[in-house]
């Protein structure tokens, strides 16, 4: 990793910085070398190398997080390419603004011999239709496509567009790739060419706060730059972002990825006995806003798909969580969503009821259901024990340990078993009642 600066260099502290851009803005590589964090994408013969150097004409599309270089991608090919580059975003170009691209590319083409790449940042905020006006462009070679979106390609972009596009994934910056970019914008004359300083930890510390947001990171440091310079200061402390910066950002969309991403490490945290990972995914949603009902149900499925009758408590527990948030609201009711989450996470686990109505539910759905047994049948209705409904039925309770033997299966399923107990938790205690019931039923007559 590039050594950190708190190097102040020789210039007049009150020199105004540059702010003519965004810092985010003026320190955008001008090379894809420059590119912090996505070396898996830039290796010789990479499709991206292939664009900058104009020896490819492929479309791609770029997927990765808020803040971690899609634009910056764009940028660069802007800078470095012979091509003609048009830059549009989704969120406010119009249907009419796309065919006009395509019109001049086709003239671009037909005249110069020039051909033209199209940036579409946001990509994903496209309806459908809107999307599918880019194809026949792309596919005859018009334009060549460079989509950048935060959302899955696999739901946001159509699938005809996704196959006549590379797909390259964009990972999320650790906090020492965003550290290393700071310490390059404290000195780049771009940047803040010296003007403040700050120590490793500052930086660190600014890095963190962004949850891999390149962007946020330059946001927050151009702030606290900005505000210690009108302090007539040089130096950015730990005092100055805990003045303007705030906490931490939370990636979080409610209806994107990273919900059903961190619901699904909840998910799996509880199921896996983890009480400190369920806690950090639990937190991590509630800081974003996410709807406490939504949590409490998913607790509720849970305290019978993953520990069932190992104790049959926690599902108590988790519904009693869920009437709380619906009593007390938030933020209190925190406490007893986090009061179930321990409770499912520590649990002894069973996976055994949901085996069990999963078995049942695909024998029936195949046929397999037969008639209600003859004694089983509702018997208190006029007319019904003419037509033989309940006659021989057992009642359980005027027999000894109240068991009896009789068919409760429909013919031909007596042997069925859905149910499968562990010898987990309460569920050695069942395992234990089974087999003493089927023993004792065995010696009836």
């Amino acid at each position: 990793m590039a050594k950190k600066s708190s190097v102040v260099h020789e210039r007049n502290p009150a020199m105004p910085m540059p702010t003519h851009q965004p810092l985010a803005a003026r320190m955008r590589p001008t090379t894809l070398d420059e590119l912090i964090g996505q070396s898996h994408l830039i290796f010789p013969g990479a499709p991206l190398k292939g664009i900058v150097e104009g020896s490819s004409q492929a479309s791609v599309l770029l997927w990765g997080p808020p803040g971690t270089g899609k634009s910056s991608i764009a940028y660069v090919i802007g800078q470095s390419t012979d091509k003609r580059f048009v830059e549009l975003s989704a969120t406010s170009a119009t249907v009419k603004d796309v065919r006009d691209v395509f019109a001049k590319a086709q003239k671009a083409r037909e005249e110069d011999d020039q051909s033209t790449i199209l940036f579409l940042d946001e990509i994903h905020r496209f309806t459908k239709s809107q999307q599918d006006i880019l194809l026949p462009a792309v596919e005859n070679g018009t334009i060549s496509l460079i989509g950048a979106t935060t959302e899955n390609p696999s739901f946001s972009v159509i699938s005809a567009l996704q196959s006549r596009s590379i797909l390259l994934v964009l990972k999320q910056l650790t906090t020492e790739d965003i550290t290393v970019l700071l310490s390059r914008a404290l000195d780049d004359p771009q940047g803040l060419d010296g003007v403040v300083s700050a120590q490793d930890a500052v930086l660190d510390e600014i890095s963190r706060l962004a949850s891999g947001d390149a962007r946020q990171a330059l946001g927050r440091l151009e702030v606290c730059a900005q505000t210690v310079q009108a302090a007539g200061g040089t130096e950015i402390t730990m005092e100055t972002i805990a003045q303007v910066t705030g906490t931490a950002t939370q990636r979080y969309d409610k209806n994107g990825d990273q919900h059903y991403d961190i619901i699904s490490a909840f998910i799996k945290s509880m199921r896996g006995s983890d009480p400190q990972a369920a806690l950090h995914w639990l937190a991590r949603m509630i800081e974003a806003g996410e709807d406490p009902r939504y949590i409490a149900r998913r607790l509720v499925v849970h305290a019978s798909e993953d520990v069932g009758m190992a104790d049959p408590s926690v599902l108590s527990t988790c519904v009693a969580a869920a009437q709380a948030v619906q009593l007390i609201g938030m933020p209190e009711a925190k406490l007893n969503l986090a009061h179930a989450t321990v409770a499912v996470a520590t649990a002894p686990k069973s996976g055994a009821v949901c085996s069990g109505i999963n078995a049942a539910l695909e024998a029936v759905q195949k046929g397999k259901s037969g008639e209600v047994p003859m004694h089983l049948r509702d018997a208190h209705y006029p007319g019904a024990k003419a037509l033989g409904h309940g006659q021989g039925y057992l009642f359980p309770h005027d027999f000894p340990h109240n068991v009896v033997a009789q068919q409760y299966l429909p013919a031909g399923m007596s042997s069925t078993r859905y149910y499968e107990p562990t010898t987990n938790g309460f569920e050695k205690v069942i395992t234990d009642r089974m087999k003493a019931i089927n023993d004792l039923t065995k010696k009836m007559p």
